[in-house]
C-alpha cells in the first residue's frame, strides 16, 4: 500500500512572486512554521539538494531529512523527492502552479509509503499530511499576500 494526498490553494498574488517566493528553499523556514531551518547543499540549475529540519515535535525529536528539488520555471511545476527518506520507503513530492481568476493555484500532490516499523503506516501518514498541509498553505498564502502587497 501507498499514501497519497492532495492539497492546493489559491494565493491572490503575481505568478512571478508566488513562484520565487515559494521556490526560494533557503528562506522556507520564513513560509513554513514547521522548519527551523533549511541548509542548500548543492545546487546545480534548477535542481537544488537542500536539508530541512524541523522544530522538534511533542516528544523533544528533531527530525532532518536531505531532499532535492528540480524546478520547471517553464510549466511552473516542482518534483521533488526526499534523498534521506528516514521512516518514507519513498516520499516524491509534485508542486503545480496555475493561473488562475483570483490569483495563482498552488497544488501539492504527495506520493509516498513508509517503512515497515515507522511511527506511522501509510494512511496516518496521510492523514497528518491533510491535516498540516492546508494549514502550512494559508500561512504560505498569508506571507506571500503580504509580500506582493508591499512589492514595488
Amino acid at each position: 500500500m501507498a499514501g497519497h494526498t492532495e492539497n492546493e490553494v489559491v494565493v491572490d498574488a503575481p505568478m512571478d512572486v508566488v513562484w520565487e517566493r515559494t521556490n526560494d528553499v533557503e528562506r522556507w523556514p520564513e513560509l513554513f512554521s514547521e522548519y527551523a531551518s533549511a541548509e542548500v547543499l548543492e545546487r546545480d540549475g534548477n535542481r537544488v539538494l537542500f536539508r530541512l529540519t524541523m522544530h522538534p515535535d511533542p516528544d523533544g525529536k528533531v527530525w532532518s531529512w536531505v531532499s532535492e528539488r528540480v524546478a520547471d520555471p517553464v510549466t511552473r511545476t516542482v518534483t521533488a523527492r526526499r534523498v534521506e527518506t528516514g521512516p518514507f520507503e519513498h516520499m516524491d513530492i509534485r508542486w503545480t502552479y496555475e493561473q488562475v481568476d483570483g490569483g495563482v493555484r498552488m497544488r501539492w500532490v504527495q506520493d509516498f509509503a513508509m517503512k515497515p516499523g515507522a511511527p506511522l503506516d501509510d494512511d496516518a501518514m496521510a492523514r497528518r499530511i491533510d491535516e498540516n498541509t492546508p494549514v502550512q498553505m494559508a500561512l504560505i498564502k498569508r506571507k506571500v499576500e503580504e509580500v506582493a502587497c508591499t512589492a514595488p
